[in-house]
């Protein structure tokens, strides 16, 4: 007999069209992820230092986390719909500016104007869930929806390797075009639309705070590590200035009646450990595979679609995986499942400072399942404890909050053990460049791709040396990364243990705004016309 549900009739349907809008936000990163060697390139790519690189990715992840709550704002006041609609159409606008930059600068900035797109689509795709599905059904839902982050990851590193080897480095953005339209079409026809009944009002200097804030500090994290002069007032002050202003983000939060984030929503504890454990596992995920991309294809030598297709048990760990860990959420509970899936994370992450120059390419196929299955099982228990803290017309707070901390931990991964890496790569190769001029020693000093482009143009012997001086400070500087992102996970599974309760919260469902079946589903659509 089937249980009496109050969720929409095309619920599953309106799933996989979110599932599909939600595939360009993330494919664009694991596409990049791959296509860094290539930008780096100055024959072929831009010629991108690696803190070029770390700013093409940071740039559209600190604009696309610092609009999340305006976004999720929006979506409640002008309905979910419309502003998804809106997201989709400037990713790809912002997606074709990317695809032809002329100079790393170029395409710093068009990923910041893709950041604004993305973080108009993900907030929303949750809260339609939310509101689409009966509270029952919404685990389930959500890891579907997880899943889909693990499909995208094993779609974009395998396209973008393909595509990186019959075109151009620009058109791993391109891509996104034709999933946009795919993406359009079925919102249009198929989603309702949704919104808050009451909602509050724009906190633009909450917003302004956050992304300043972010913006200040990841810079000072990334420019040290770039130069390795830490003791430079542009350093320690834009890390100084960062943190200040987070701070007095915290503060006005408190104060303000219409908060973009309500900082007092962390008094919860299965709010708080949620978060903390979305954001430490990105953290720690983000930075071990940027530099596991340069790995691949520099010291292991391994192509772009090479590189893209050992990545496909990481995702298809995910996409097996977070599907079903509702039904163990519902069997051991969310602090048992997520506190075992950081733990594999936290294991996985740890096995990469074992990882050599020559370790078998199985091993490391085997470690990115487990690490992917351990992802798997931290997103959908965790996210659904957020969500399950507000009511459902609040849905767009929680699903930014969510983003927020995910996307803000993947930046700060690639700022944070970028830094690392790129500071013990530095000090690791040091030695052996004493001979070279000064220049051709700046830019192997600089990272590995600067390292090999130097060592092919002196070519012979001392090419070969200096291609293994710098596998080996890289490999050295891996490690290093790898044990920061160890320890990150690890505090993860304190938190969780610590603060996220045994049990799911089993709210009743919040009658705020019916799902629309039959007349009320044009009365719905009506509404996103009619504002």
């Amino acid at each position: 007999m089937d249980v009496p549900h109050d969720g929409h009739p095309r619920r599953w349907t309106i799933l996989g069209v979110l599932v599909v809008s939600l595939l360009v936000v993330v494919l664009d990163n694991t596409v990049l992820n791959v296509a860094l060697k290539t930008i780096a390139d100055p024959r072929v790519g831009l010629g991108a230092s690696q803190s070029e690189l770390q700013w093409a990715i940071n740039s559209y992840t600190l604009v696309f986390a610092g609009l999340l709550f305006t976004a999720g704002i929006l979506g409640d006041r002008f309905g979910r719909r419309r502003v998804l609609i809106v997201g989709l159409v400037l990713f790809a606008l912002a997606s074709l500016a990317s695809a032809y930059a002329q100079d790393p600068t170029q395409l710093i900035v068009a990923r910041g104007l893709m950041g604004i797109g993305g973080a108009a689509i993900m907030p929303v795709t949750l809260s339609i869930i939310a509101n689409v599905f009966d509270p029952r059904e919404r685990g389930r839902a959500i890891g579907v929806w997880a899943g889909a982050v693990g499909l995208a990851v094993a779609i974009g590193p395998v396209v973008g390797g393909l595509l990186l080897e019959r075109f151009w480095w620009g058109s791993v953005f391109l891509i996104n075009v034709p999933i946009i339209a795919a993406g359009l079409v079925g919102v249009v026809l198929l989603v309702p639309e949704s919104r808050d009944p009451s909602p509050g009002r724009l906190d633009l200097v909450g917003v302004t705070l956050s992304v300043v804030g972010l913006g200040v500090l990841v810079y000072g994290i990334i420019t040290g590590g770039d130069s390795g002069q830490w003791g430079e007032p542009r350093v320690w002050g834009s890390i100084a200035a960062g943190l200040l202003v987070l701070a007095t983000f915290v503060a006005v939060e408190l104060r303000s009646t219409h908060p973009a984030l309500d900082v007092r929503l962390f008094r919860d504890p299965r709010f708080s450990a949620a978060t903390a454990a979305v954001g430490l596992s990105f953290l720690a995920a983000m930075g071990v595979m940027f530099a596991s991309a340069f790995y691949l294809q520099l010291v292991r030598g391994l192509s772009p679609l090479q590189t893209g297709l050992l990545f496909l048990p990481f995702a298809a760990a995910q996409l097996f995986f977070a599907p079903r860990s509702a039904r163990l959420v519902q069997r051991y509970g969310p602090k048992a499942v997520c506190a075992v899936g950081l733990s594999l994370i936290t294991l996985t992450l740890g096995s990469f400072a074992l990882v050599t120059a020559d370790t078998p390419i199985w091993v490391l196929a085997v470690v990115f399942f487990v690490q992917g299955a351990g992802m798997a099982n931290v997103i959908p228990p965790t996210t659904e404890a957020v969500m399950s803290t507000l009511p459902r017309e609040k849905a767009g707070v929680g699903s930014a909050v969510t983003n927020t901390i995910r996307q803000v931990g993947g930046a700060l991964g690639v700022a944070v053990l970028g830094s690392v890496l790129s500071e013990v790569y530095r000090t690791s190769i040091a030695g052996g460049l004493a001979a070279l001029p000064e220049a051709a020693r700046a830019a192997a000093a600089e990272s590995v791709s600067g390292a090999y482009a130097v060592a092919a143009r002196i070519g012979g012997p001392d090419g070969d040396a200096l291609t293994a001086a710098a596998d080996d400070a890289f490999v050295r500087a891996m490690h290093w990364a790898a044990g920061g992102a160890s320890v990150a996970a690890l505090v993860g599974v304190l938190a969780v243990l610590r603060w996220l309760p045994r049990e799911s919260a089993r709210h009743a469902p919040v009658p705020v705004q019916p799902a629309a079946t039959g007349a009320d589903e044009g009365r719905l659509v009506d509404v996103s016309s009619s504002g």
